[in-house]
């Protein structure tokens, strides 16, 4: 018994000494961990941040994210220079039109067009049922092509915008926008705060614009193209107010769907109205106004969507036989007969 006693007391001894050794071992981090974040609220303590802000803050007094002063730390550097050549040329004045890459998932194929000579490539998410994964691949295949990579993404949303933008998109283009409050959620999503609300979270296009002047992160605002397409009646009721909004590059006259929300087609008094009201928008706010590339030479279009890459690849072998494009014989039998009518 004696001996039992004995054991148990020295188990004791030993535990009470490691309780010990443990106690003054977490003492001795959360006093590491305070001098490593001396403005860390104190363990197991209220700090009453949300009434009472730290020494030294910008925004003092209680806690209001309706009046709250935004920082420094993603500004971009002192003199930064623009590097997206679209938001370039747009700024200018000049005409930009994008090749519409419209169900192709092949990066050759993609990069085919990236380097044919259009300004940026509006891959379709909207009309297309391709998925985030395959534009993603094909970005990457080719970043710095001679078109930047452009999207126009299914509709206003947080997700479909903000995986258009962490894929590397530069251009970004917001479908049948049908209200100044929509315009509102399609800009938040698409630039940072301040002047929006998107997620900073990583993606392709950190790794692609690791290397501009100034860094993504803090640059990407002040380069990204943000189009909002005026596609039904309800788009152009709050037209002028759609156009003025920060953040905003360029208004689209959608030349099909306003046809096919209004009832009147090309040259109708009542479509080249709505075509007139998203004209008179962009002049009113000093942005860009889009349309077909149908329309490059109707007055003060300088932004354009051509066809898709099935029609451009009919019009470059058109362009590249001249005058032997299309002159294969047609045989008398066979597949490639003439079929009779």
């Amino acid at each position: 018994m004696k001996r039992l006693l004995f054991s148990a007391a020295l188990v004791a001894a030993v535990g009470l000494g490691t309780v010990a050794a443990f106690s003054q071992a977490n003492e001795d981090d959360v006093a590491a961990a305070q001098a490593k974040y001396p403005l860390a609220a104190k363990k197991g303590e209220d700090s009453h941040a949300f009434d009472k802000a730290p020494a030294g803050a910008t925004n003092q007094g209680k806690f209001d994210d309706k009046s709250w002063k935004f920082g420094h730390a993603y500004d971009p550097p002192p003199g930064s220079k623009l590097w997206n050549p679209v938001k370039i040329k747009m700024l200018a004045g000049g005409k930009v039109t994008g090749g519409t890459l419209f169900s192709a998932t092949d990066p050759e194929t993609y990069c085919a067009m990236a380097n044919a000579g259009y300004d940026f490539i509006w891959t379709e998410h909207q009309h297309d049922a391709r998925d985030w994964k395959t534009t993603q691949r094909m970005w990457a295949a080719c970043p710095f092509a001679k078109a930047v990579p452009g999207v126009r993404v299914a509709y206003t949303d947080e997700r479909e915008e903000q995986h258009a933008l962490d894929a590397g998109a530069l251009v970004l283009v917001v479908p049948t926008v049908r209200s100044y409050e929509e315009a509102i959620k399609a800009r938040d999503w698409a630039f940072f705060p301040p002047l929006g609300r998107r997620s900073n979270g990583g993606g392709q296009a950190f790794a692609i614009y690791n290397g501009v002047p100034g860094g993504y992160r803090a640059t990407i605002n002040d380069n990204l193209v943000l189009i909002l397409m005026i596609e039904t009646l309800a788009g152009l009721k709050d037209a002028d107010r759609i156009a003025k909004i920060p953040g905003v590059t360029a208004v689209f006259a959608a030349s099909g769907d306003l046809g096919n929300h209004s009832g009147y087609k090309q040259n109708d008094p009542d479509y080249e109205r709505e075509i007139n009201i998203v004209h008179d928008a962009a002049l009113k706010a000093g942005v860009r106004l889009c349309g077909p590339y149908a329309w490059v030479d109707r007055p003060d279009f300088t932004c354009f969507q051509a066809g898709s890459e099935a029609g451009a690849i009919a019009r470059g072998v058109k362009d590249e036989l001249g005058k032997n494009w299309n002159t294969q014989p047609v045989p008398e039998v066979g597949p490639w007969a003439k079929k009779a009518k």
